[in-house]
């Protein structure tokens, strides 16, 4: 079976709809290669690119077209007996593509299967397997039907000469003379580039013979030196780079995006780096409350201090009963102190901790769950209340907390003494859970939780402009061009666009094929106005990420 649809770079045959890969055409042989069923089939969405280079379909063929899927999964029940032996390549994507499942299937994509689980080309397969040359680069599209008795062929060849055969053929090693024979190199020693610690991304895809994409504005466009097997692609606009990020990327094993935006105005920096320092203050506070009016100061400053270092700490006198507006020194602090006095008694008083809500810590909740979630804390944990004979007490019992690779203790700028709390690094999120439940328990008596910054965090934000020196509790009012601007979503405010564009972005990395690894790079900027440190995010596409709008992270 061979059905022509929307696919992954295995399966470069396919039409690109509003919803992503729709099914275009499928083709069936029997046994012996007779063709059974070859159906055109008109998408449920609207279509976006035909891709006739690969699949030879066109508007003009497909217009007259009325077959749908449910039609096509009526043909096939029909067709094929309950015991019908389904073979195809990359056989998964087509059943998913025909949103069917069926119990006895052959997949040639596993039977010649590469190295760590990669597939090869049905292409490759046909010329080193059969000695055919198929889906020649001067017919319009791919033959399904062809493509589906070359699968049939492959399933029978090995069927007769069984796996020790295939072995001895050495695919891999064919495979990667021909990708380099192809690129126009000299064939290299992989082992060669590996030793060397500085070789780039782009300079290992070229020693094994890897295509590259690079889809940039024209304006923008620059060569890769070290990338000579680059296929680059000049677009007038963003819109138009996205456009092609959609078609093209599914089709190269490594792409590089790059969209170029125009600069926010001085000012506008100026204010939204502003509004990021208050933001960072402002998720670092808590209001705790209400208290009697006779409690003890002292010991409300005590039990807060517990959580680690404060910034300030004020009574809040306006309301009914008093309440205290503690700012603290690091994340961690604050959702510690949230997390373990919210809703106890203090003077037969039930109190409230909790954040203050305001326009910047509307989202909070979801920050500190995907700051826990990430890769770069998940071994580490936050202490408070150590002393500074505490890394020699740590060291003292190393079967205790197996798996410690860093030790981190801050010390203040101005005195250089060592503060009352510390980042410890473990190898793994378990180590690093059995050392938290050692420390914060009855011999050690630490506060702690697993750590939310990391530390690269601390750095960038370093570099923003000093806090706002306003009262706790301000509201942050946008300035009134801001303000107008996001009332009336005018497409030309750069803050607007930017909000646009990353939803957008959001979709593609969505679109992405499960387990691609997403690098998105946000470039630092240097003037006359100052300097702000870059930002990467970095996630993999998860099999059960939907299609819709969602770090990347």
């Amino acid at each position: 079976m061979e059905p022509e649809r929307e696919g992954t770079e295995r399966h470069p045959r396919k039409c690109l709809t509003s919803k992503g890969r729709e099914l275009t055409r499928i083709s069936l042989v029997a046994e012996g290669g007779c063709c059974v069923m070859d159906e055109l089939v008109k998408p449920e969405n609207k279509i976006l690119d035909y891709l006739t280079s690969f699949s030879g379909i066109t508007k003009k063929i497909l217009n007259p077209v009325t077959t749908k899927l449910k039609d096509v999964q009526r043909q096939l029940k029909a067709l094929l007996p309950p015991d019908a032996v389904l073979v195809g390549h990359s056989l998964d994507l087509d059943l998913r593509a025909l949103k069917m499942i069926h119990p006895y299937v052959i997949d040639t994509s596993l039977l010649y299967v590469r190295e760590q689980g990669r597939r090869f080309k049905l292409k490759f397969l046909a010329k080193v397997i059969l000695g055919k040359d198929i889906q020649c680069p001067d017919r319009l599209g791919h033959d399904a039907t062809e493509d589906a008795r070359t699968i049939l062929e492959l399933a029978e060849y090995f069927l007769k000469h069984g796996p020790k055969k295939i072995a001895e053929l050495n695919l891999e090693a064919l495979a990667n003379h021909q990708e380099i024979q192809a690129a126009g190199q000299e064939p290299k020693n992989t082992a060669e580039v590996l030793q060397h610690p500085n070789t780039s991304v782009l300079e290992c895809l070229d020693s094994v013979g890897q295509k590259l994409l690079f889809l940039t504005r024209e304006t923008d466009a620059g060569e890769l030196p070290s990338s000579r097997n680059c296929q680059t692609i000049k677009c007038l606009s963003n819109k138009e780079v996205l456009e092609q990020a959609r078609v093209e990327i599914p089709l190269f094993p490594f792409s590089i995006v790059q969209f170029s935006f125009k600069a926010f105005s001085p000012v506008l920096t100026e204010e939204m780096n502003k509004r990021m320092r208050i933001k960072w203050t402002e998720i670092s506070t808590v209001y705790a409350g209400p208290f009697s009016k006779n409690c003890n100061l002292r010991a409300l400053k005590r039990l807060f201090k517990s959580f680690g270092p404060v910034q300030s700490m004020t009574f809040v006198l306006e309301t009914r009963q008093p309440h205290l507006c503690i700012q603290y020194e690091v994340l961690e602090a604050a959702q510690l102190a949230i997390e373990s006095l919210d809703g106890i008694l203090v003077d037969g008083i039930c109190i409230k901790v909790q954040r203050p809500v305001t326009e910047l810590t509307l989202d909070c909740d979801t920050l500190v769950n995907e700051l826990e979630g990430d890769s770069e804390n998940q071994g580490s944990i936050y202490l408070s209340g150590v002393s500074e004979t505490f890394k020699e007490q740590l060291l003292q019992e190393p079967r205790l907390f197996l798996g410690l690779e860093a030790v981190i203790l801050p010390k203040d700028l101005k005195s250089g003494k060592q503060k009352k709390y510390c980042f410890l690094k473990f190898k793994s999120f378990g180590s690093a859970q059995q050392a938290l439940n050692i420390l914060t328990g009855k011999d050690w008596k630490l506060k702690g939780r697993h750590a939310l910054t990391p530390r690269h965090l601390h750095a960038w934000l370093r570099g923003l402009p000093p806090e706002s020196t306003r009262l706790p509790g301000l509201r942050v009012v946008p300035p009134p061009f801001e303000q107008e601007a996001l009332q009336t979503l005018k497409l030309d405010h750069p803050k607007v666009a930017a909000w646009r564009w990353s939803r957008k972005i959001g979709k593609l990395y969505n679109s992405l094929c499960p387990g691609t690894l997403c690098l998105i790079l946000l470039p630092g900027t240097k003037s006359t106005h100052g300097s702000l440190s870059g930002l990467g995010l970095m996630g993999i596409k998860e099999e059960e990420e939907s299609t819709g709008p969602g770090l990347c992270s």
